[in-house]
């Protein structure tokens, strides 16, 4: 199967493709803190990362839980696997889930709501030579889940306005919205509505603009766009907007393959660019290695370097007053020392 077009694919095959997650395991250089933040004693310090655990396969996204721990998915396992924020431990969340059956896909996000975790699995169905549903999975026990929502087959129903090669999309994040989810699909360039019933209806389609990693706050969806191939750093934006008649607004932009957007706890809005693009490359090259950058969002609408250097990050999550970014390469990285509002 050939697959073009979309950045979504250059991002998510770096994600996962085992070459480059052989190369992402070697020592990676340190990250950079590039700005500065003020102690609570007006004291400047900079942001310092740190690793917090490593050892992750085909490590994507990620969510902070109801019991305060980082729960991340590792899509060439299948399973959910639970990180300790403060010593960085692992355990085996939920198991089981169907694995990636081409260089992507898998399950890909999870999040909670209240104590139970829903699981975004994308890319298993008979259109890429799987057997399994892509969509939204409950975990009713560790190794037991139960299909909300065939998003695939929906997809395949009603097919987006943009050119596709593979017709049951590839649903890239998800978040909690109104009892039920907000599902990206970067490669149909489309944010969907889904219920925990499994009702599903399309909220907003984009053009070529391959939505990625998205935060819902009240009535608003803050989205973050890898943009299209070669991947122009002008092309990586966060749009804002709300579900009824949506219209999407730029607040930020100016930095590649962006993957990720999140609001930390004080109210601050980041985004996550998984690195520079090489240029004119063919769909399915990465980023350049060790060139992502964790991203503040502005009132004024700049996106301002907080930490440099980052190996191909995929996610990131805010708890405690610290950023838990989770790498290609299946290291979790705790930053600290952040930027007050």
């Amino acid at each position: 199967m050939r697959l073009k077009r979309t950045a979504l694919f250059a991002a998510t095959i770096a994600l996962l493709t085992p070459a480059l997650l052989s190369s992402a395991l070697l020592t990676p250089a340190a990250a950079a803190a590039d700005s500065t933040g003020n102690d609570h004693h007006g004291i400047h310090s900079r942001p310092v990362a740190t690793t917090l655990t490593t050892g992750l396969s085909g490590a994507s996204g990620s969510t902070i839980g109801p019991d305060g721990a980082l729960y991340v998915t590792e899509a060439t396992l299948g399973q959910v696997t639970r990180i300790d924020t403060r010593t960085g431990e692992k355990s085996v969340y939920a198991s089981g889930l169907p694995p990636a059956v081409i260089d992507l896909g898998g399950a890909l996000d999870v999040v909670f709501i209240g104590r139970t975790a829903y699981v975004l699995v994308t890319l298993v169905s008979s259109d890429v030579g799987g057997t399994n549903v892509s969509g939204i999975y409950r975990v009713d026990d560790r190794d037991s889940f139960t299909v909300i929502a065939d998003i695939g087959a929906w997809a395949i129903a009603h097919p987006p306005a943009t050119p596709f090669d593979v017709p049951s999309g590839l649903q890239f994040a998800l978040d909690r919205y109104r009892g039920g989810f907000l599902v990206t699909d970067g490669h149909h360039n489309r944010v969907l509505s889904v219920s925990r019933s499994g009702v599903i209806r399309q909220v907003v389609q984009f053009g070529n603009t391959v939505p990625t990693g998205l935060d819902v706050r009240r009535k608003s969806v803050f989205l973050a766009e890898a943009g299209a191939v070669p991947h122009a750093p002008a092309d990586g934006k966060v749009v804002v907007f709300g579900t009824h008649r949506p219209q999407p607004r730029v607040l930020a932009s100016g930095y590649s393959l962006l993957v990720d957007v999140e609001f930390d706890s004080a109210g601050c809005l980041y985004a996550l660019s998984q690195g520079d693009s090489p240029g004119q490359v063919p769909a399915g090259s990465p980023a350049l290695a060790d060139s992502g950058e964790l991203l503040r969002v502005t009132p004024g609408g700049r996106l301002v370097p907080v930490v440099a250097g980052l190996d191909l990050p995929t996610s990131v999550d805010f708890s405690r007053r610290a950023a838990f970014v989770v790498t290609i390469g299946g290291e979790v990285l705790r930053i600290t020392g952040l930027p007050k509002r």
